[in-house]
């Protein structure tokens, strides 16, 4: 009799198994989708915009840390979550975006040329630029150290004539507000010396001056020292005794006068 009871629950269980499960009365509820809404013109503007600026920030990451000779699309490319094809839509390869930047650099500085600023206001405006932004003072060293490897930077091919930079300086000598007997092309070098050597002998900047390169107190007080220099190296208006005269080189007649320097022979 117990065989027979297990032979019943047994073949029930079977049956069970068998049977086919019942369909549900009603269909699972779909939840419904929602209808992706294009991007309206601004939008699509504000995002090509911002790809654009990320490009070109990895791109300056990329250009001060190895120079436009080491420098590779692909990690730019990487270091912006781009593709390459975006980077070559955009700019058209690395040239490209190396003149990019640089025209972008060119725009700040056209910026800060303020109608009626002093000279030292426009040096301390790069002052403040280049410690805001020293990746770009490491792309410019990079540019030196390596220019026949990168192309040259737009705008930097010798022209006809002064380089408006050089005008300019010649104007201030002529009010008075620089000495006339100044080379206005070495003075303009010297001062981007100066300005490089942030990026440049860090070490010793911080080993003479006993502050950090990284710190404000290091632009306030440059910024200091700088106008005290340049107040120094005013002079007075062309016509004055001892300037050049109107149409004469600035260093035409410099060694007149001048004291002899350890070393030099030339006049004995």
């Amino acid at each position: 009799m117990h065989d027979t009871a297990t032979q019943v629950v047994e073949s029930g269980v079977a049956a069970a198994i068998m049977r086919p499960m019942s369909k549900p009365d009603t269909a699972p509820t779909q939840v419904p989708r929602r209808a992706r809404r294009a991007p309206d013109p601004g939008e699509r503007l504000r995002d090509s915009t911002r790809t654009r600026q990320r490009i070109l920030d990895a791109a300056l990451a990329e250009f001060a840390d190895k120079g436009y000779a080491g420098a590779r699309v692909r990690e730019i490319a990487q270091q912006a979550g781009v593709n390459t094809q975006l980077i070559s839509y955009y700019f058209g390869g690395k040239e490209g975006l190396y003149n990019e930047l640089m025209a972008t650099w060119h725009r700040q500085e056209a910026l800060m040329a303020r109608e009626g600023a002093s000279f030292a206001d426009g040096i301390a405006g790069y002052l403040c630029a280049f410690a805001a932004r020293p990746d770009l003072l490491r792309m410019f060293a990079w540019e030196g150290l390596t220019r026949q490897a990168g192309p040259r930077p737009p705008d930097t091919e010798p022209g006809p004539g002064e380089e408006p930079e050089v005008v300019d300086i010649r104007r201030r000598q002529a009010a008075g507000e620089i000495a006339a007997d100044l080379d206005p092309g070495f003075l303009l070098v010297f001062l981007m010396g100066a300005a490089m050597a942030m990026v440049t002998i860090p070490e010793q900047i911080e080993r003479l001056c006993g502050v950090r390169v990284d710190s404000e107190e290091f632009i306030t007080r440059s910024d200091r020292q700088l106008r005290l220099i340049l107040a120094h190296l005013a002079g007075s208006p062309r016509g004055s005794a001892g300037t050049p005269r109107p149409g004469e080189p600035a260093h035409a007649g410099a060694d007149n006068g001048r004291p002899e320097l350890p070393g030099d022979r030339r006049h004995r």
